[in-house]
């Protein structure tokens, strides 16, 4: 951070934002309050211009609250910097955390060059990752609603033995012809079978949203290409393009890794090194799609899989795309088996 520009930090809350504004050569912010509303921010904008000295560069800690304020900001001509919050040193002796110290913390630590920044996705790509998240919530209530009906049934000493998956529909089929003595039960047998068709039509309809999405642009070629693998169909291959928002912002597949938290965490010191599990920091969402991916590579693909996943039904270009960087792989992978 260059000594000739202001330095604003910005503890943001739902109803009011605390501003830290750290002039060239100062050593105390100057600190006030306002409320988080867009005309507040606006004058906030017009105020730090005529105030400032040079350059004036913001930033305030990802949260809850998203990246309105930093489009807010940007649109009226300040700049604005969104911070890792899990990457901002912390000191171990300090005991006392308000709002105001948070927002002069995060001017000094910004001035110094010590925070690390956030990709912002537009709000178009925004849009399509609440989508995708969207459909994970409705899949998590599915699971939640099945749970509540089938240990119901199991308190009540009913155990389906018709095959081995549930919710099938033979399964579907014989939970609705359970009759029982007490009507409090058949009503809730009733209620949680309602719940259940509720939000798999929420799954179905979500899904087929973001089918749409795929087959448009700027997803269909990107889709396309990550279905050649195999593991990766579209709700998954729009989802990672969603949380990702730009593969293209990582310069090496370990950097990729390291973003994604699958990477080995490691506390060595001196002579002594000691690695454990992955460090699990980063996009909790495209990690948990990449690490369920890479159980299908677990057992070899059957002959008719590999011959029928050609680029062309891929939805890629057959003699325009260029070769992808992890074939060869696949295929010495192949060659072994």
């Amino acid at each position: 951070m260059g000594g000739d520009s202001t330095v604003v930090g910005l503890d943001t809350h739902k109803v009011a934002i605390h501003v830290a504004m750290l002039l060239p050569g100062a050593i105390q912010p100057v600190q006030w309050q306002i409320a988080n509303e867009p005309a507040a921010v606006r004058h906030l904008a017009r105020k730090l211009r005529r105030a400032a000295e040079g350059e004036v560069r913001c930033c305030y800690e990802a949260g809850p609250c998203g990246y309105a304020l930093q489009r807010q900001l940007e649109a009226a001509g300040v700049s604005c910097t969104v911070v890792a919050p899990s990457l901002i040193p912390v000191k171990p002796g300090e005991r006392i955390k308000t709002d105001r110290r948070d927002a002069r913390k995060l001017a000094e630590l910004f001035r110094a060059g010590l925070l690390t920044a956030v990709a912002p996705p537009t709000a178009a790509e925004e849009a399509v990752r609440d989508l995708c998240r969207a459909r994970e919530d409705a899949v998590e209530d599915r699971l939640r609603a099945r749970h509540r009906l089938g240990k119901f049934l199991l308190r009540r000493g009913l155990i389906w033995r018709g095959g081995k998956k549930a919710w099938t529909q033979r399964y579907r089929d014989w939970v609705r012809g359970l009759r029982f003595e007490d009507a409090a039960d058949q009503a809730v047998v009733a209620t949680y079978l309602l719940a259940i068709e509720q939000v798999e039509e929420r799954v179905r309809t979500l899904e087929g949203q973001l089918e749409t999405v795929a087959q448009a642009e700027p997803y269909r070629e990107r889709v396309g290409w990550l279905r050649c693998f195999r593991g990766i169909d579209t709700v998954t291959a729009v989802t990672l393009l969603a949380e990702l928002h730009g593969f293209q912002r990582f310069t090496t597949p370990r950097a990729l890794m390291a973003y994604l938290g699958l990477v080995p965490s490691e506390h060595s010191s001196g002579e002594a090194q000691h690695r454990g599990g992955i460090t699990k920091a980063g996009n909790l969402h495209a990690r948990r799609l990449l690490i369920e991916a890479a159980w299908h590579y677990r057992h070899p693909a059957p002959a008719p899989a590999r011959a029928t996943r050609t680029p062309a039904r891929c939805g890629r270009p057959r003699a325009t795309a260029p070769a992808s960087p992890l074939q060869p792989a696949e295929r010495a992978r192949q060659d072994g088996q």
